[in-house]
């Protein structure tokens, strides 16, 4: 009897084990299995993140530019990249030589890190100089052609031209070439942009007297006939607004397209023998403090949305796929053939030079 006890316990003992030993599971089967799994979570994780949230992180911080008029213009241009790229944009505005003294005074401690002028020929004088960063647009090869130098260092990524703007109360009709607004009937009725201050007035007489056979002599006729030179581009426009004067030489032609917009009795015409378009360079300065930064706020001003925001402030398009139904477009301007590097050479005489011979 007791030894069919013992043997009833022995077996009950052994299934109790053998149970046991069939729920285990091995420790290192375990971990394998959430390893795996957790491996998985980690690279749909991963794979899922937007790129474009990846390529804005990359880019923090600021950029500061240095840009001409249109302010308003200059004003959307930060703002849309700041929403573009999450980068602040700190500006100064003024004129091409406001602009050329702000950086000669910064020298020591420079602080731009885009430049843009309204002068190509000041553009190509800062190249001479090594003061710019070489680099390659994403939309480059939209740009319009020979506006971007072939060291990819000067990008126009927009344009004006220089006209003849006049007041339809005074001069009702007129289109005069440059050098029949010597003659005798316009006899103190001109004016001009002050050249040491509007790059684009600097570069057209430059243009004038390389690209002509009478350049010289034509602003000789100009002073002859009573030409004054009342400031810098907006003052020049007041004059002439104003009926002070009534004709402008050389009036920058998105001032006109803007006025006339508003009401203006104002009217413009490229004359005939044809006038200089002035590429605006944007330029990345070496000493940039913020060079991702400024690359990118380059690319940026060749956008489709950068590009239409210059369209709606009456300036060229630095792109020849982008026109504008505001204002006359780049095939219709009539230009004086040009040649920058001599205009450069003889752009700040010149306009020394037309200063002197109207006081």
């Amino acid at each position: 009897m007791k030894k069919t006890i013992v043997s009833l316990l022995l077996a009950f003992c052994l299934c109790l084990s053998l149970a046991a030993c069939g729920n285990s599971t091995p420790s290192n089967e375990t971990s394998g299995s959430e390893s795996a799994q957790s491996q998985e979570e980690t690279s749909t994780s991963e794979s899922t993140e937007p790129a474009s949230e990846e390529s804005k992180a990359e880019l923090s911080g600021k950029v500061t530019v240095y840009m001409p008029s249109p302010a308003k213009l200059a004003d959307k241009l930060a703002a849309a990249f700041t929403e573009k790229t999450g980068v602040e944009v700190e500006q100064f505005q003024g004129t091409t030589g406001e602009i050329l003294a702000r950086l000669e005074a910064e020298k020591a401690n420079p602080v731009a890190d885009v430049v843009v002028l309204a002068s190509w020929s000041d553009g190509l004088t800062m190249k001479a100089d090594g003061q710019l960063e070489s680099y390659s647009p994403v939309e480059k090869d939209k740009i319009n052609e020979g506006w971007i130098d072939s060291d990819n260092t000067l990008f126009g990524y927009s344009a004006s031209a220089v006209g003849v703007i006049y007041n339809t109360e005074i001069v009702p009709e007129l289109n005069a070439d440059w050098k029949d607004l010597a003659d005798a009937k316009y006899k103190d009725m001109i004016a001009i942009p002050d050249p040491e201050k509007s790059g684009a007035c600097k570069d057209f007489l430059a243009g004038l007297v390389t690209g002509t056979d009478d350049g010289e002599a034509v602003m000789q006729g100009w002073a002859n006939n009573g030409l004054t030179v009342p400031g810098a581009n907006k003052a020049a426009l007041e004059a002439v607004t104003t009926g002070e004067k009534g004709i402008l030489i050389a009036g920058v032609d998105y001032n006109a397209y803007s006025s006339i917009n508003k009401g203006e009795p104002l009217n413009i015409y490229y004359p005939a023998s044809g006038t200089v378009v002035n590429p605006r360079p944007a330029m990345i300065l070496k000493t940039a403090p913020n060079m991702d930064n400024a690359k990118a706020f380059v690319d940026f001003l060749f956008s489709d949305e950068a590009q239409k925001m210059v369209a709606d402030a009456y300036l060229l398009s630095g792109r020849k796929d982008i026109t504008s139904d505001k204002r006359t477009n780049l095939a219709d301007i009539p230009q004086i053939k040009t040649d920058w590097s001599k205009m450069m050479d003889v752009a700040s005489d010149t306009a020394a030079k037309l200063n002197s011979i109207t006081k």
